[in-house]
């Protein structure tokens, strides 16, 4: 059955903490690629941006359609780490989010490589890529910065990733569905009370300094 229409795809990272666990005397990648019901940190863009919320029931739609996960580093294609199908990878739901299971194969040497990073501390970040609907969200307006609760999404991948940051292209997504939920009028009233606040703080600062 194709998708629904208007779906767009994602990514979001973050310091989902990737360890390496060789007590079973196999190497094993893991962490939490999803966390359920924690704010995001505010994702930057025009109109202030907005923080996201990501809700356990978010996660069904991807197990329900039994997708063929893969698991890339820094979500490159040509840099994979394991595949559910083939075992390499295992993602487990639980309290806490998406917790993902990686097999690296110690005779691949990126995987060697990623394996000694991830052990140093170098590379600590866990990712994931999905796409949603504007029906499989909502907007709560009342929060400051605005923030968008996600109740449904096919998750694409998940992924080890060096630099944990919102990327300036899912920004840019992220921001469009937003204008798309709050109408484009609201987000401007909103650019422009922000504008009016900071002009407020620049002359209350103004002001102390003359006083000193």
């Amino acid at each position: 059955m194709p998708p629904p229409p208007n779906l767009i795809r994602e990514v979001r990272k973050y310091e989902g903490r990737a360890t390496v666990d060789s007590t079973s005397g196999r190497s094993v990648i893991r962490g939490h690629a999803i966390v359920f019901n924690a704010p995001s940190l505010v994702i930057r863009g025009w109109a202030g941006g907005f923080q996201e919320i990501i809700r356990p029931q978010a996660i069904q739609r991807t197990l329900k359609e039994k997708i063929d996960l893969r698991a890339f580093y820094d979500h490159d294609p040509g840099r994979v780490l394991g595949r559910l199908s083939s075992g390499t990878l295992r993602a487990i739901v639980d309290q806490r989010g998406l917790k993902v299971e990686i097999d690296p194969h110690p005779d691949i040497r990126e995987h060697a490589d990623l394996m000694r990073l991830i052990e140093r501390g170098d590379v600590t970040g866990m990712s994931f890529a999905f796409e949603t609907e504007r029906d499989w969200q909502e907007w709560d307006t009342a929060t400051d910065p605005p923030t968008r609760y996600l109740n449904d999404m096919r998750v694409l991948e998940v992924s080890v990733v060096s630099m944990p940051a919102y990327e300036q292209t899912d920004v840019e997504v992220g921001m469009r569905s937003m204008r798309s939920a709050l109408g484009v009028a609201n987000l401007d009233q909103r650019r422009a009370a922000l504008d009016a606040r900071a002009a407020k703080w620049q002359k209350e600062l103004a002001m102390i300094r003359a006083k000193r």
